[in-house]
C-alpha cells in the first residue's frame, strides 16, 4: 500500500456526501479489492462501533501517523432524541458530536483524512460544515478539504479552517500554480518521490501553505480524467 505501515481507516459508502463529484461517478474506490473491502465494511460484515473505533484511535502509541478514511468520508450528522419527537439527520452535514469524540481520542496521534462535504456553499450547511472542520484542525485532527480543480483549491483556502488538496489530470507533471498563484506540489508518493505516506506526512501536516495534488490513478482515471475537462 502507499500509505505504508500505518493504521488506515475505512468508512462506509453511505458517509459520502451528495457533494462528492466522484460518488458513484469514478471514484477510485469503486472497483477492485479495495471496493469488495468497501462494501463488507458498509454492509456490517466488517468493522466495529464508533465507539469502540474511537477506543481503538486512543489505544495508538503516542505520535502516531494514521490516515482516517482510505474511503467514505466523515460520518453525517445523525438523527437524535429531542423534546417531543427526534431530531432529523442530515446527509449532507457533519456530524459534530461524532467528529468531536474522534478529535479527542487523536489527542497525542497524528491523524489525517480528507473530505468532500460542502463548505463553499452559503448557508447552514455551509457553515455548519467549515464550523465543524476548523474546530477539528484546532483540535489537532487534519481534516483536508478536497477541491476538484484549481479554482475550487483556491476558494477552498481562502476559507483559512483547513489546508487544502486538489485532483488533477493523471497526466500532470512539472511545477503547478493556482489562478490565485498558489502553489501546488504533486503528492511526492504520487509522483514516485518518497515511498509511502509514513514517510512523507505532508497530508497530516494542518498548517502548510502548498496545496497537495493528486493526479487521477487507478482503475478509474479515464473516468476522471473525462470528468476534470467537464469541470475545466
Amino acid at each position: 500500500m502507499k500509505t505504508g505501515p500505518i493504521p488506515v481507516t475505512t468508512s462506509p459508502i453511505d458517509t459520502c456526501p451528495s457533494s462528492c463529484p466522484l460518488k458513484n461517478k469514478g471514484c477510485y474506490a469503486d472497483g477492485g479489492p479495495l471496493h469488495i473491502h468497501w462494501n463488507k465494511v458498509s454492509n456490517g460484515e466488517r468493522g466495529v462501533p464508533f465507539k469502540e473505533f474511537c477506543q481503538q484511535i486512543r489505544g495508538l502509541p503516542t505520535g502516531q501517523l494514521w490516515r482516517h478514511n482510505q474511503c467514505g468520508d466523515l460520518i453525517p450528522k445523525q438523527p437524535r432524541p429531542s423534546i417531543g419527537g427526534t431530531k432529523e439527520g442530515d446527509p449532507d452535514a457533519i456530524d459534530k458530536s461524532l467528529l468531536g469524540q474522534l478529535v479527542n481520542a487523536n489527542k497525542g496521534k497524528k491523524g489525517f483524512t480528507y473530505t468532500h462535504y460542502d463548505v463553499l456553499s452559503p448557508g447552514y450547511t455551509g457553515d455548519w460544515n467549515r464550523d465543524a472542520i476548523k474546530k477539528a484542525n484546532e483540535g489537532g485532527f487534519t481534516i483536508n478539504l478536497s477541491a476538484d480543480n484549481l479554482d475550487q483549491a483556491d476558494k477552498m483556502a481562502d476559507l483559512h479552517i483547513a489546508p487544502v488538496t486538489v485532483l488533477l489530470p493523471s497526466n500532470t507533471t512539472g511545477k503547478i500554480l493556482t489562478p490565485a498563484d498558489r502553489t501546488v506540489v504533486i503528492c511526492p508518493v504520487a509522483a514516485d518521490k518518497l515511498e509511502s505516506c509514513a514517510v512523507c506526512k505532508l497530508c497530516a501536516m494542518k498548517d502548510r501553505k502548498a496545496i497537495i495534488g493528486f493526479p487521477a490513478h487507478g482503475h478509474k482515471k479515464k473516468s476522471i480524467d473525462r470528468f476534470l475537462q467537464i469541470m475545466e
